[in-house]
């Protein structure tokens, strides 16, 4: 375990925050928890904003709650924040509600896994009925895939069979596991390998493995199930912010994926476990799941989880009825340069 927290990863990041000079700024507000802040940083070391013509404004913030709502989504909608991610279903939620806010590039396949006790008896799925089971949210998408994997495969509703705990933090659902106050967390992936491979615990299931089941990939690669998101309004006053965005973006991915010296400054600098086996299993799942780009299929592989998802578990669930009009903004410029 190291000392890091959220002002020691702020401050790794602002020695290469620099200025904007004359270029668009972008106002990126990502978890001190959450993956995206791998590969943000590494656009803010190698100057990858600057390349493709905008400035990013990288800020850290808290992953709890705010009204119901994870915070960086807050802070899109209020306006103190130009550029976020989160799940895409959580993103038809809230501009389904009226929020003007649009998806304007694919991250990755972000979803989690079931971990347990090393001796627990839950091995499956099928064996989720009558224990406690940690959740960041009922609506929380890895908790909607759990349901929808046990009611399409198994044959019950783990929301009806089981106690979801709700936490209201990626912190805190990891809390409830070590303190013993729950038998198995939804927890996020990136947080996964720091809990199985320090202790005495587990990954039963793989979420990415229930997503290319409900989704019948086929093998297509994978869904992308986060999205990057900006306000309707910005991306209308700043078009060059957001193609240039995408195009640091991409480079940041092939940096990413072939760099394995620069996961370990990661490992040093961001990650609250810079154990070795701890950064590799991260950099090795990342790779995995990170979509570089998506097209018109992307986003029918998309569309096709989400029906799938609603015929299972119904829109209640996702606390959605449908993917309202204008969510994917996949038109935009591909390149992205200046």
């Amino acid at each position: 375990m190291t000392d890091i927290d959220i002002s020691s990863q702020q401050a790794a990041i602002d020695e290469f925050q620099g200025e904007p000079g004359d270029q668009p700024v972008v106002r990126a507000r990502f978890e001190h928890n959450g993956s995206p802040r791998y590969m943000l940083y590494t656009i803010k070391r190698f100057g990858f904003d600057h390349d493709h013509g905008f400035h990013l404004d990288l800020q850290l913030v808290s992953d709890e709650l705010d009204e119901g709502r994870e915070t960086v989504e807050a802070k899109l909608q209020t306006g103190d924040a130009d550029l976020i991610d989160i799940d895409y279903i959580s993103a038809a939620r809230e501009r389904a509600g009226g929020a003007p806010i649009v998806a304007v590039h694919p991250y990755g396949q972000t979803v989690g896994g079931l971990v347990t006790p090393a001796e627990s008896p839950v091995a499956g799925l099928a064996d989720l009925s009558g224990h406690r089971i940690g959740v960041v949210r009922r609506l929380d998408k890895n908790w909607i895939l759990v349901r929808a994997a046990c009611r399409k495969f198994h044959g019950f509703d783990p929301d009806e069979t089981a106690t979801a705990v709700e936490a209201g933090s990626k912190v805190e659902l990891t809390r409830l596991l070590e303190d013993g106050e729950v038998e198995g967390i939804c927890q996020f992936w990136q947080l996964v390998p720091a809990i199985v491979e320090t202790g005495p615990y587990r990954e039963v299931m793989p979420m990415s493995r229930l997503v290319d089941r409900l989704a019948a990939s086929d093998g297509e690669g994978p869904i992308p199930v986060s999205t990057f998101l900006t306000s309707e309004a910005y991306l209308a006053d700043h078009p060059d912010g957001i193609r240039g965005f995408r195009g640091a973006f991409r480079d940041a991915v092939d940096r990413l994926q072939r760099d394995d010296a620069l996961w370990e400054t990661i490992g040093e600098e961001l990650m609250y476990e810079d154990d070795p086996a701890v950064v590799r299993a991260v950099r090795d799942r990342w790779r995995e799941m990170v979509v570089p780009d998506w097209d018109d299929s992307t986003v029918e592989g998309m569309e096709r989880l989400f029906d799938e998802l609603r015929a299972v578990v119904g829109p209640d669930a996702l606390g959605v009825d449908e993917l309202p009009e204008g969510l994917f903004r996949t038109d935009l410029e591909a390149e992205g340069r200046p």
